[in-house]
């Protein structure tokens, strides 16, 4: 299991995702969920991957293929409008999964795999899509300016108390480890590193990224942070009527 988030604000994007791909009491093993394309100046596109992972990394390497591939008839560099890619890395995830499907059911695994595409194409708005196993796709709304994949109902509480259109980025980035965090807490199948990474609207590069441990102080001070706080929230809820 893993867990993805990207969350869509008024500055522009924030990405999160855990590493962990499999956990046990003697193997856990760790691959990067976050993969970027683009061309500086002209388009940033960033795509989180959740699921069997054989088909996660097919689809990344058929995207890859096709963009250093000059006579593919398409490509994530050749498309004007960000929907465009989302249906595109659907119609490839779904088409690697009938290709797996047949071998994997044998032995009771599921090839199904989601995907968050999110960024930006110079001269429209940033925005963030949800690929689901079927490869079709959603993308945020004004009441829900995020969207998950994986282990996603532990990390949601805090998304909806404090994502907002107008909250800044780095407010949406703190938020974001916050989810990831109560995640982790709850969930041994989600672990670091955590890999987090920030857009800004119109910069169409990716010029703010970091990996996150247990041993890096800002996820240290952030974890203690949070806790101090909930504890002090928690002791100032109001009393029964007989604890007075």
């Amino acid at each position: 299991m893993t867990y993805c988030l990207a969350i869509k604000v008024d500055e522009g994007l924030v990405f999160a995702a855990d590493s962990r791909t499999n956990a046990g009491v003697d193997y856990v093993s760790t691959y990067r969920k976050i993969f970027v394309f683009g061309v500086p100046g002209d388009r940033l596109i960033v795509l989180l991957a959740s699921g069997n992972l054989a088909t996660t990394q097919a689809v990344i390497n058929a995207i890859q293929r096709d963009l250093d591939d000059a006579s593919a008839p398409e490509s994530l560099n050749t498309f004007h409008y960000l929907f465009d890619a989302a249906h595109y890395v659907g119609q490839i995830s779904r088409r690697i999964q009938t290709e797996f499907a047949p071998s994997l059911k044998e032995d009771g695994i599921s090839a199904e795999a989601s995907f968050i595409l999110g960024g930006q194409i110079h001269g429209r708005d940033p925005n963030i899509y949800l690929i689901y196993p079927q490869g079709n796709y959603i993308s945020t709304s004004s009441e829900t300016p995020y969207l998950q994949i994986g282990e996603t109902k532990y990390g949601k509480p805090i998304l909806d108390r404090i994502i907002r259109s107008e909250t800044s980025l780095e407010d949406a980035a703190r938020c974001a480890l916050v989810s990831i965090d109560s995640t982790m807490r709850a969930n041994i199948s989600v672990g670091p590193p955590i890999e987090l990474a920030f857009y800004r609207h119109d910069e169409l590069a990716l010029t703010r990224r970091t990996t996150l441990d247990y041993s890096t102080p800002m996820l240290r001070h952030l974890q203690k942070r949070w806790n101090e706080g909930l504890r002090r929230a928690f002791e100032k809820l109001p009393r029964f009527d007989w604890e007075r």
